[in-house]
């Protein structure tokens, strides 16, 4: 939950406002428990480990040829890599439109951890 709140803090204007994230994260909350009257905390713990990439494409250069190479990706930074993807995808949703950051961050929420396609995480996963 820690790390959720302070990947929101990205993007110039929201930069170092904890508080806001805080704010934030509590509502998505509230919103996951109202909905599916879950523990929002296991919601989160699904979405991460769906939206969690299993392998992920480096770039390995040498000689001046640069060629990509899947490679499993470590527990860690699965975790990470899921977190921003939620984040993102939230952060996506949440622009030019009238719902609050709030909401989009628990559809976002809600569809990673059912594995449905319309959550961004999940579809940057499968590429």
């Amino acid at each position: 939950v820690e790390r959720l709140t302070n990947s929101l803090m990205m993007h110039g204007r929201n930069n170092g406002k904890k508080l806001m994230a805080v704010r934030i994260v509590k509502h998505a909350f509230e919103i996951i428990h109202l909905l599916t009257g879950e523990n929002p905390l296991q919601v989160l713990v699904t979405a991460i480990i769906n939206s969690g990439p299993r392998e992920d494409s480096t770039r390995i250069g040498r000689a001046g040829t640069v060629r990509r190479q899947a490679v499993d990706v470590s527990p860690l930074r699965r975790v990470n890599q899921a977190i921003w993807l939620l984040c993102t995808g939230a952060r996506e949703a949440a622009f030019r439109n009238i719902k609050t950051i709030a909401e989009c961050v628990a559809d976002e929420l809600i569809n990673a951890a059912k594995g449905s396609s319309n959550s961004y995480a999940i579809k940057k996963k499968d590429e």
